[in-house]
C-alpha cells in the first residue's frame, strides 16, 4: 500500500499555505459542537529505538528485529477502527512520535496517511510531523519521508555539547545534529523544530546559554526548551540517587529557563506555550490541538487519546490508553481491530480542569468563547472573578482576567504549576456550588 505520489506532493506544496493560515491566534469563529465532535488530531506511536537514552522513561523498546510489515498493518487497522468508533470525519494534523519514528520506513508513514485519507478527510495542508533523531535521519531518508507525506520535522537535538550528549545516552554528536538540522531546513524550510534540554546535572547557566546562542545561528523557526525531569527507573535517576552525578540545581534550572526565554524573545520568537517558541507563525498546530483540549486519537503501543465515542450516552469524552507492549498490542489489534487497554470516562469537571490547566499553558490562555464551548453556564468571571486568591495573583501581575478571557502574564507562564494550585481548587468549589439546571 503506497500513498499516491501526487497526494504526497500536494501535502508538501501546501505547507506554506498552511503556515500562513495558522498564523492567526485562534481569532476565527469557533466551530460548531458537531464539527468539534467530528474533527480530531491523530498521534501515531512508533515504540522502537536503537538505544535507550539515560533520561527516558517513554514507552519504547530495543528490539532485535522489527516485523515492520505486520506492525504497519496493525497501525492501519487501528487507525481505521478508532476513526469508526469515534465518528471523526476530519483529521486536522498527524504526529508520528516515539520511540524513534525516523527508524520506521517511509512506506509505513505513507500507509498510515493513506488509510486516514481514505477513512476521513485529511486536508492537503494538514500538518504532518515526524520526530527524528540525527543518527537515523540522513538527507536521503528525510527526503523519502517528505515524499511519503511528512511536511514538518521535530528533531531531538537535546544538546550541542558532546559530553552532555554522552551523559544523556544520545547516539549523535553535536556536529551530527547540526548537519541533520541543515539538511532538514533545506528539505522542509520553515517547518523544522528542535528540542533543547536544560537543567542537566552539573550544567551551568553560561555554557547552556552559549549553546542556545549557537543554536540560533542554525535553527529554523521553532524551538522547544525542556527541563530535565529525573524519572524513576532511568539510568540517570539511578546515577543521581547513588551520588555518581550531582542532582540538578533547581535554582540554576529556573535561571536558565528565564534567561533562555528572554534570549528567544529578543531573537523574534513568540513564547506561545510554556516550553515552545516560534517565529514567522511556525506554531505546532498539532500540539495546539492538545492545549485547546481538542479531540485526538492515539494509535500504536501505549498511545494516548481523548475523544467522544460515537453514540456515547451522556456525551462523555473518554481518555484512552493503548496496550503498552508491542507484541501484545499487535495481537489485540488483530483480534479486536484496536488495542485499547484502558478507557476512563471524563466527567464535565474533569474536562474543565483540563481546559484550565492546558489552556493556561499558552500565551493566548482561555478566551471566554473557548470556555463557553465546554461550560455554557459558569463563566470565567463566575469561577474566578470573586476569588480573593485570584485577586492577589492578578494584583501581583501573574494572571490577567479581562474581556479576552483568563491568561498568564509573561511572568506567570514561568510559574504556572504554582498558579494552578490556587486556580484548580477555585474551579472545583465553583462547580460544587453550580446551580442545578
Amino acid at each position: 500500500m503506497t500513498l499516491p505520489q501526487v497526494r504526497a506532493r500536494d501535502w508538501v506544496a501546501a505547507a506554506k499555505t498552511a503556515q500562513r493560515r495558522h498564523r492567526a491566534e485562534g481569532a476565527a469563529v469557533p466551530p460548531s459542537p458537531k464539527a468539534r465532535r467530528q474533527s480530531a488530531a491523530l498521534y501515531v506511536h512508533w515504540p522502537y529505538c536503537k538505544k535507550r537514552c539515560s533520561y527516558c522513561n517513554f514507552n519504547k523498546y530495543i528490539p532485535r528485529g522489527v516485523e515492520e510489515a505486520a506492525f504497519r498493518s496493525c497501525l492501519v487497522t487501528e487507525a481505521r477502527t478508532l476513526l469508526q468508533l469515534s465518528g471523526v470525519r476530519r483529521i486536522e494534523s498527524v504526529f508520528f512520535g516515539g520511540g524513534t519514528p525516523s527508524l520506521a520506513s517511509p512506506h509505513t508513514v505513507a500507509a498510515v496517511l493513506e488509510a486516514v485519507a481514505q477513512a476521513a478527510h485529511l486536508p492537503s495542508d494538514a500538518e504532518v510531523t515526524l520526530e527524528a533523531n540525527p543518527t537515523s535521519s540522513p538527507g536521503s531518508r528525510l527526503a523519502a519521508f517528505g515524499k511519503a507525506g511528512v511536511n514538518r520535522l521535530s528533531i531531538g537535538l537535546q544538546s550541542l555539547d558532546d559530553t552532555e550528549l554522552q551523559l544523556l545516552g544520545r547516539t549523535h554528536s553535536a556536529s551530527d545534529a547540526l548537519r541533520t538540522l541543515a539538511e532538514a531546513r533545506r528539505l522542509f524550510p520553515g517547518r523544522v523544530s528542535v528540542d533543547l534540554m536544560l537543567g542537566l546535572p552539573a550544567q551551568q547557566v553560561g555554557s547552556w546559554l552559549g549553546q542556545l546562542q549557537e543554536l540560533l545561528r542554525h535553527c529554523d523557526d521553532h524551538i522547544s526548551l525542556y527541563q530535565l525531569t529525573l524519572e524513576r527507573g532511568t539510568a540517570l535517576f539511578t546515577q543521581v540517587q547513588q551520588g555518581v552525578l550531582p542532582a540538578p540545581d533547581a535554582e540554576l534550572s529556573a535561571e536558565m529557563y528565564q534567561k533562555g526565554r528572554a534570549v528567544l524573545r529578543k531573537a523574534g520568537f513568540r513564547q506561545y506555550e510554556v516550553s515552545n517558541f516560534a517565529r514567522n507563525g511556525a506554531l505546532s498546530t498539532h500540539n495546539w490541538q492538545y492545549w485547546q483540549c481538542g479531540q485526538y486519537l492515539g494509535i500504536g503501543p501505549g498511545a494516548h487519546g481523548r475523544f467522544l465515542p460515537q453514540g456515547a450516552r451522556g456525551h462523555c469524552r473518554e481518555a484512552r490508553i493503548q496496550t503498552l507492549e508491542p507484541d501484545n498490542w499487535m495481537k489485540e489489534v488483530k483480534l479486536c481491530g484496536h488495542g485499547t487497554r484502558k478507557r476512563v470516562p471524563l466527567s464535565e469537571l474533569d474536562l474543565l480542569e483540563e481546559v484550565l490547566a492546558m489552556g493556561l499553558r499558552t500565551d493566548v490562555g482561555i478566551t471566554h468563547q473557548h470556555w463557553q464551548q465546554f461550560e455554557p453556564q459558569l463563566t470565567l468571571w463566575d469561577v474566578f472573578g470573586t476569588s480573593q486568591e485570584v485577586k492577589i495573583l492578578l494584583e501581583q501581575g501573574f494572571l490577567l482576567l479581562d474581556h479576552r478571557g483568563l491568561r498568564c502574564s509573561w511572568e506567570g507562564l514561568a510559574v504556572l504549576d504554582s498558579l494552578l494550585l490556587s486556580l484548580l481548587p477555585q474551579l472545583q468549589e465553583a462547580w460544587q456550588q453550580k446551580p442545578t439546571p
